[in-house]
């Protein structure tokens, strides 16, 4: 996916022709969703350059909200017409054989934009890059030739983050507490933005309008509890240009609850789920909720949604690996875990008594990620700071980093944004209703955390060290 220009580019009115589709038809991200009924569903985002970079610069392409693709301008052409022809069957469940008539339709749009490329090779090129795109989606060894870009190389390049996490509901409300269960480990307890009045439906679905006008392609609905929102049904389906996610407890996904869920496009769930010891998951969280979280984790998994299980890890639930064969039992794949994030509860003594050290939490990802390859399930550690870079490669899994201001950032229950949803007791980088996203973007701030990000260190500057 060369980004050099073809001698048949060099043609003034070829270079005007090209120029003129990407200033009038490649303005914006454009989205896209292969299959959105079925399992496996496929995202597409396709990012343009920055207005002031050349046209022909690379294009970026993310794929499920995770992998970055640069492209070159005739992929870029290519998948723009790809986009634009899958959103034909908006709201429809797309079959193979439409797959192939929307492939036939777009290589025809793109002879006419490119005419000097024979109906066969365009039609052969778009046949690659639904295939690469298949293969990158579903984790399946990638057949093209394609160069993947770090997040850190990415920075100069982006105008937005990859996801911004929506904290719809408030710790408190009223001046009473607002979250169902009362976590020891809680980072957002107590930290100033947490507590803040929450905005109503209308000021939300303005919020989301304003994400997308950036051009950030992943939105989380997380809090607090998000699920204390009665219109979070209406918002997620609002959503549903983004990829969306939910981070719960799961106290409330009932079938009723995951069907309406699935209905409005939700993307995944992800549930956080202490151990399979229900004394110890009812101490963690601080209330007699198991049994209605491990319903809450049935139901979605029996609704067909994309159920990922977090659990924070610490003295008490250092037995990760029988957590890990009771999820496998259910049917659960994905998993991750984590150090715990030493801000708001957790930042407190009760917290503190039950961190692990990093040996404890290298043992523990040993064997858990040594099961999780045996039996077919997929384990992330989140923490960045906590274990060596060596541990992840040998683990042959994900190095966590910092991401603030980088591949994410949050907006607070009042519509401040902040660097991370960790990230709440500081003065906001602006306010997603009142300020302009590129001011808030390019602040001093701003930019110093997303370079502090951009280096990859493997740290987090909100973490105290026990």
């Amino acid at each position: 996916m060369s980004n050099t220009i073809p001698r048949a580019f060099k043609n003034t009115r070829t270079v005007r022709k090209i120029r003129n589709y990407m200033d009038t038809e490649f303005t914006e991200v454009l989205h896209t969703t292969l299959n959105p009924n079925g399992p496996g569903a496929i995202r597409i985002h396709l990012i343009p350059p920055k207005k002031e970079e050349d046209a022909f610069n690379p294009s970026i392409a993310i794929i499920n909200g995770t992998d970055i693709l640069p492209v070159n301008f005739v992929w870029a052409v290519m998948l723009a017409e790809l986009i634009k022809e899958t959103n034909r069957f908006d709201g429809k469940e797309i079959s193979e054989v439409d797959i192939w008539k929307i492939l036939a339709r777009a290589t025809g749009n793109v002879r006419n934009i490119l005419p000097f490329f024979s109906r066969s090779r365009i039609k052969g090129d778009m046949e690659t890059i639904y295939t690469t795109i298949k293969q990158i989606a579903f984790r399946e060894e990638v057949t093209t030739d394609v160069h993947f870009m770090s997040i850190g190389d990415y920075a100069p390049f982006m105008k937005a983050p990859h996801r911004m996490d929506l904290m719809v509901s408030a710790m408190t409300k009223n001046g009473k507490w607002h979250c169902n269960q009362k976590c020891v480990h809680c980072y957002a307890a107590g930290q100033i933005h947490a507590d803040e009045a929450e905005l109503p439906t209308d000021a939300w679905k303005e919020i989301l309008d304003r994400c997308r006008s950036a051009g950030i392609p992943q939105v989380t609905f997380t809090g607090g509890e998000p699920t204390m929102r009665e219109d979070l049904f209406e918002l997620v389906k609002y959503a549903r240009w983004f990829i969306s996610r939910l981070n719960t407890n799961g106290i409330k996904l009932t079938p009723e609850y995951c069907k309406k869920l699935w209905e409005a496009e939700l993307d995944s769930v992800q549930v956080t789920f202490y151990s399979c010891d229900p004394e110890i998951h009812n101490r963690l969280v601080g209330a007699h909720h198991y049994e209605e979280t491990l319903a809450g984790i049935k139901n979605a998994l029996a609704q067909g949604l994309s159920v990922s299980i977090n659990t924070p890890l610490c003295t008490l639930n250092r037995d990760y690996e029988k957590t890990l064969e009771f999820l496998h039992g259910l049917g659960v794949i994905y998993v991750t875990c984590s150090g715990l994030i030493t801000t708001g509860s957790a930042a407190g003594a009760a917290s503190e008594a039950l961190q692990l050290s990093s040996e404890e939490l290298e043992a523990i990802l040993r064997r858990s990620t040594q099961y999780c390859h045996e039996n077919g399930m997929e384990i992330a550690f989140t923490s960045p700071g906590w274990l060596d870079e060596q541990v992840f490669e040998e683990l042959n899994i994900p190095s966590p980093s910092c991401g603030a201001c980088l591949s994410n950032m949050a907006i607070t229950p009042g519509g401040n944004v902040v660097p991370c949803q960790s990230w709440l007791d500081d003065e906001p980088l602006g306010n997603m209703l009142a300020d302009k996203w590129e001011d808030i973007w390019n602040s001093g701030v701003c930019e110093a955390r997303r370079d502090f990000s951009a280096q990859l260190t493997g740290e987090c500057p909100l973490r105290r060290y026990c």
